[in-house]
């Protein structure tokens, strides 16, 4: 099993691999429709429309295979106990401003001269 601090990196090649996977896929979609139209078996406005439609329902999967391969990432880094980056940055707003206030408190308890 992989290490905790490896696991963007082993994330970032798997979804590297699926997209190459995906694009190798259209390739060969292409290369089929231009392959029948070649042959007669399809006609040329009729393998464009395919891959039209074809081109769009891609796109929605995509975008759908994105935002739930975003929420398992946010979801296993939440069961991880990783620290995202806006909770990092509110956690260092939060400091500052009890810094500030601390700063203050001493400023004002400071014995008068």
């Amino acid at each position: 099993m992989p290490d905790i601090k490896d696991t963007p990196e082993f994330l970032k090649k798997a979804m590297l691999a699926g997209v190459g996977l995906a694009l190798k896929t259209w390739d060969e979609v292409e290369d089929f429709t231009k392959e029948m139209v070649e042959k007669g078996k399809m006609g040329e406005k009729e393998g464009n429309k395919f891959l039209k439609e074809l081109q769009n329902r891609y796109d929605d999967t995509q975008k759908k295979l994105e935002a739930r391969v975003e929420k398992t990432v946010k979801e296993f880094l939440k069961k991880a106990n990783v620290v995202t980056s806006d909770e990092l940055k509110a956690v260092k707003k939060e400091i500052r401003e009890l810094k500030k206030m601390v700063s203050r408190e001493k400023e004002k308890s400071k014995p008068a001269p």
